[in-house]
Formats: structure tokens, sequence, C-alpha cells
């Protein structure tokens, strides 16, 4: 008996986690909610990722999330080395001891590497023990590889909480997220993510690709030559935010240069 009412009320706990996340998602458009705080759950957290730079230069960061397979890897690199684009990959463990060799050729082609954590979990279940398990496993396997160390962190899912940002800080990483999501995990169209990407350009941006979308590759050359016609810089994410000096908007996620 007391084993079917704990079950009962996980199940409880999880459908009225489930009416929140869907209730929130549904009130996003109408009250006007930035897409980019759509994932955060609990808006009184006081700590909170970089989603984008308050800079008055036409720069953006391109980052690719890589936590399943390759085989479109090879075409965004050459997209982007035929551009003379520098990126930011954040790599998953179990895709780094996988695909070593790219990690290795990623690194050569001189773009800048993040943690997404060994195993990509939900981060907000894990103890900080366990985070930090996550965060020093990958970093300890992507400069062993690479020679580089990671300083830039992006939480699986997009979920964070202040524990997985503190213990973060406290291990020399700065939590990123970003304020375009090109969607392309959902196997949009190359013309959709083309347009989501285009039509949400904005100065400091970081916009969110996956290594191995469906059409993610097909698509980054026009995504690549609007921004370019339009003025922007395209530059990794280290080459976008503030290194020191700074606060970020608990409300928004900009980072903000503090003033003198």
């Amino acid at each position: 008996m007391f084993v079917t009412i704990m079950i009962k009320k996980s199940r409880l706990k999880l459908i009225l986690g489930l009416s929140l996340v869907a209730i929130l998602l549904l009130l996003t458009p109408l009250l006007n909610i930035p897409e980019r705080l759509a994932a955060v759950v609990n808006p009184g957290e006081r700590l909170v990722p970089i989603y984008y730079v308050d800079t008055p230069e036409k720069k953006v960061a391109f980052s690719f999330d890589a936590s399943w397979g390759a085989e479109r890897t090879r075409q965004i690199l050459d997209t982007l080395r035929d551009n003379g684009i520098k990126t930011t990959f954040f790599l998953t463990g179990f895709w780094v001891e996988e695909y070593p060799d790219y990690v290795r050729l990623i690194a050569a082609e001189g773009h800048e590497i993040g943690s997404h954590t060994f195993s990509h979990p939900h981060l907000g279940s894990l103890t900080a023990d366990q985070i930090r398990e996550e965060l020093t496993k990958v970093g300890r396997m992507i400069e062993e590889l690479t020679g580089q160390k990671p300083v830039l962190f992006r939480p699986p899912f997009g979920e964070y909480n202040n524990q997985v940002i503190t213990v973060a800080g406290e291990l020399g990483y700065k939590t990123i997220q970003w304020s375009i999501d090109s969607l392309d995990w959902q196997n949009l169209s190359t013309e959709e993510i083309v347009q989501r990407v285009t039509n949400r350009a904005h100065k400091g941006a970081i916009i969110l690709f996956h290594n191995n979308g469906l059409y993610t590759a097909d698509a980054l050359p026009a995504i690549i030559d609007y921004y370019l016609k339009h003025g922007y810089t395209i530059v990794p994410i280290s080459g976008l935010i503030y290194e020191s000096d700074y606060h970020i908007d608990p409300h928004s996620g900009a980072q903000i240069k503090n003033k003198p």
C-alpha cells in the first residue's frame, strides 16, 4: 500500500511539472516572454547563465552542441573554413569518446571547445559532487586530446539552477545559453532553419546549432551569407563575451559591462 501511494505521488508530481512547463510554453507568446528564457521554469533564480551580450558592436557567436552523430560535421567544418569563421563547439564526453579524431580536427581548425558534460544528464537532479564529476571528466578528456582546456560550459537541455552555475564557476567555467535557437534538432527544413536564425538576428547574439542536425550543414552557408552581408562579424563565444567587470541581467540573461 505504501509503495503504491508513493508511486502515485511521484506520478502526480511528474504530471504537475509537465503541466507547468506546458502552461509556460503556451503563455510565452501571449506574455511576450523572450524565447531565450522559455526554458527557465523558476524566474526567481538569482544566478543565470549568459544568454547574449549587451554590446554596441555587430558581433554574433555561432555555437554547435555535439551529443549525437558526426556525419555532417565535416561539411560544417568545411563551410566554416571556406568563410574564414571560427566558432564554439560544446562537446559531450561520450561524443568525445566515439569521435576523438573529430575532436582533434575541430581544435586543429582553430575552433573553441566547451563542455557539454560527460553524459548529458539532467543536472538539476544531481548532487554538487556529481555535477563536478560530469564537468571534470569531460574537461580532462578534451584537454588530453587537444591541449585546449575548456572554460565555457553549456548545460544539457538548457537546464540549470544555482548549484549548477556555482559548481561550474568553481571549476573555472562560464555557463553559456543562447538567445537564438535554430531548432535544428527538430529536423526543421533548411529554409526554416535559415529563417529562424536570420529573422531573430541581433547584436551580441549567441546562436545554437547542433553538429548533426539533419539540415544544419545545408542551412549554414545561407545563414553565414546573411550575417556577413548585414555587417555582422561571426566569432567564437570567447570572442563575444566580457571576461571580467560585468554583470548578468537576471531577467534577460544579458551579459552587461559594468559602467566605470
